[in-house]
């Protein structure tokens, strides 16, 4: 069993998952649960994993977009239409 994931560790674990799909696909909270649960299975709970997403949210690296559906995202940068 791995030993105890720190909730830093989701976080920047979450923000990869983030970054890779950003541009391709909305992830839902939900999505970066099941994500780490499928990698660190029952060394984590969900409530780690809502913690490590506010911690992402609070930290400025991902916002909450609410177009089609509340999803976690990077956050846009001004005037980055085509980067």
């Amino acid at each position: 069993m791995a030993a105890d994931v720190s909730i830093d560790q989701l976080a920047d674990d979450m923000y990869e998952i983030v970054a890779d799909s950003a541009g391709k696909k909305k992830l839902k909270a939900g999505d970066l649960t099941k994500a780490m649960t499928a990698k660190y299975g029952d060394a984590i709970t969900r409530k780690d994993c809502k913690a490590a997403i506010k911690q992402l949210i609070d930290s400025g690296r991902c916002v909450y977009g609410y177009f089609g559906g509340s999803s976690i995202e990077l956050p846009r940068t001004e005037g980055a239409a085509n980067e």
